[in-house]
């Protein structure tokens, strides 16, 4: 009895964060951070500027508006490793789905398992829709002393840290602690 209801927290925890998962893959994640530049860069505004043009220009982004607030558009692509991620979860979660039906409905016996030949329809979703249009937008604020004050930039999650790790940029507010992933 214990396994039963062992397994029936398992299937009511994996089904809606599963369903959850496979549909939160497909879009990103809008943010909004500020950054200050460090050392050299906080003299130069020009030079960060041109910096920041040459980064999202080598991922594939194009100035749509130029003004106070700089956008940037380009085409997300989806991700091998994030649709095989997308399909071990899904496979591992319909796994525990298959248990408690075999608990449940014993007649069908092991055949519920069957159901994890499923898992690869979550990375076909993925692959499907995971192609979008992103908008980046980003604003330079430059002090009275003509040095580089803030620089707000509002977009996807994932190409903002990238942005950060490649100009070695803080984020106001944040201490950055060196990992063991993190490459110097």
């Amino acid at each position: 009895m214990a396994s039963y209801y062992t397994s029936l927290g398992l299937f009511v925890i994996s089904v809606p964060g599963l369903w959850s998962l496979i549909k939160r893959s497909v879009k990103s994640k809008v943010v909004q951070r500020t950054f200050i530049g460090e050392g050299e860069e906080k003299a130069a505004p020009s030079r960060v500027a041109g910096e920041i043009l040459s980064f999202f220009t080598r991922n594939n982004f194009s100035v749509t508006d130029r003004g106070e607030t700089i956008t940037f558009e380009g085409m997300m692509v989806p991700s091998r490793g994030q649709a095989a991620l997308l399909t071990f979860c899904t496979c591992i979660s319909l796994a525990s789905v298959a248990l408690v039906l075999t608990i449940t409905l014993p007649d069908f016996g092991n055949n519920w398992f069957w159901i994890t030949a499923l898992s690869p329809l979550a990375g076909a979703y993925y692959w499907k829709r995971a192609s979008r249009k992103e908008q980046i937008k980003v604003k330079m604020i430059v002090g009275n002393d003509g040095t580089l004050s803030e620089i707000i930039v509002q977009g996807d999650d994932q190409q903002l840290e990238e942005m950060r790790k490649e100009l070695k940029l803080s984020e106001k507010g944040m201490v950055y602690v060196k990992g063991l992933f993190e490459k110097s």
